[in-house]
């Protein structure tokens, strides 16, 4: 099978990406909210070419990074990207998050992350590629799944951040609640101080008390990008 290229992250890490899984601004902005810690055992659902999984490997060096997903060309071009790159305690698996397995660390997980499909199944025009559709469709698994798939893989207090459009956001807190997850962080992500936010990042905390903090937006940059937005991206690095 023909890959398109391999990207450098950083050091000696080279993220295998293709036309079908590659990744966007979102997958840095979700890694940087997120912020795993050194002993945390961390998840990302719908992994894809597994930027999230290896941003966190990359910059917090947790314990254990599982990443998931349904497709196995995406999970095909993580296994490379490991390999290659030879990252430890890193583990591409193919499941459905709808059926999650005893691979997978349940019950024991500190941190869930997730760049779910935005838009509901019928809603927009749906891309012509497959794997598109999947991704940015809720075709193969919806918001209420991707939230009980977190529950059930986090321990009590372990957090399920992700990122998703203005228009969902009253759909994502409704399905954190059902499963259990209390929004405990809120984050708008928007070009400039007089634009309308075009992404949220989000953290529910399983078990938590009902407080929610809305942190002070994130700006992109209208001219050039951002210093905050340079450093997320590891500028400095």
């Amino acid at each position: 099978m023909k890959y398109d290229t391999f990207e450098k992250l950083g050091g000696s890490c080279y993220l295998c990406v293709t036309k079908e899984h590659t990744f966007g601004t979102d997958a840095f902005l979700l890694a940087d909210f997120a912020k795993s810690r050194h002993k945390d055992i961390v998840c990302d659902l719908g992994t894809g070419c597994g930027i999230i999984a290896v941003l966190e490997r990359l910059r917090y060096e947790p314990s254990e990074v599982y990443g998931i997903d349904i497709q196995p060309r995406a999970i095909e071009q993580f296994n490379l990207t490991v390999e290659r790159s030879g990252l430890k305690n890193t583990y591409p698996i193919l499941m459905d998050l709808k059926h999650l397995t005893d691979k997978l660390p349940l019950g024991r997980c500190d941190l869930v992350t997730c760049n779910p499909p935005y838009k509901a199944a019928g809603a927009g025009i749906e891309s012509g590629l497959d794997a598109h559709k999947i991704a940015r469709h809720e075709i193969l698994c919806n918001i209420n799944d991707v939230c009980a798939a977190a529950s059930r893989l986090l321990k009590f207090g372990g957090r399920l951040c992700l990122c998703n459009r203005p228009e969902r956001l009253a759909d994502v807190i409704c399905a954190m609640r059902e499963n259990n997850l209390e929004p405990k962080k809120l984050r708008m992500v928007s070009k400039s101080p007089d634009s309308a936010p075009w992404l949220f990042l989000i953290e529910g905390r399983k078990g938590g008390g009902q407080f929610m903090k809305i942190l002070p937006p994130l700006f992109m940059g209208t001219e050039g990008i951002s210093p905050e937005l340079m450093e997320i991206y590891g500028a400095k690095e």
